[in-house]
């Protein structure tokens, strides 16, 4: 497996695996209407295994959570045939490790919380925001990039445009 930024050319090739993953109609989630724009450069990366094969797929859209800018993390996505092998782990725990470097200081996504809080997302750092419905907000989750970055960050998240 080689981690991957996703380059232009290979945009058609993550599309199809988001659909693959997610079918069509993910695009009319609450979380579409704040990816306005491309994905936060330097974050967009991809899963390939030895035969070139997209196995893998994480984007970062950038967004205002009250006042304070934040990365939304998702899509991810993890091809049917390659699920159970880590790999949405191991594209969530790079990118993570990157953005702090690229200025970054907090992360929001909606998700299922067992499974990434064992990443350090928290619904505890995500009770002061409020998000486009419908959304179950028990799934709306934080991690602090720098520690005490959620402190006092509340709002509406909007696209940061």
């Amino acid at each position: 497996m080689r981690l991957l930024p996703e380059t232009p050319e290979s945009t058609h090739e993550v599309e199809y695996l988001y659909d693959t993953a997610f079918a069509p109609g993910r695009t009319a989630l609450s979380s579409y209407r704040l990816r306005a724009g491309p994905p936060v450069e330097g974050l967009s990366w991809t899963v390939r295994d030895d035969y070139d094969t997209l196995a893998a797929a994480i984007r970062y859209w950038p967004v205002l959570a009250g006042d304070a800018p934040a990365l939304l993390l998702g899509p991810i996505a993890v091809h049917p045939t390659r699920q159970g092998e880590g790999l949405g782990g191991l594209l969530m725990r790079h990118t993570l490790d990157l953005a702090p470097s690229l200025g970054w200081k907090r992360v929001i996504l909606v998700g299922d919380p067992p499974y990434y809080t064992r990443f350090g997302f928290r619904r505890d750092l995500a009770e002061r925001l409020e998000y486009p419905p419908p959304t179950n907000p028990d799934r709306l989750l934080a991690r602090e990039l720098v520690e005490g970055a959620m402190q006092g960050v509340a709002g509406m998240v909007v696209p940061l445009v």
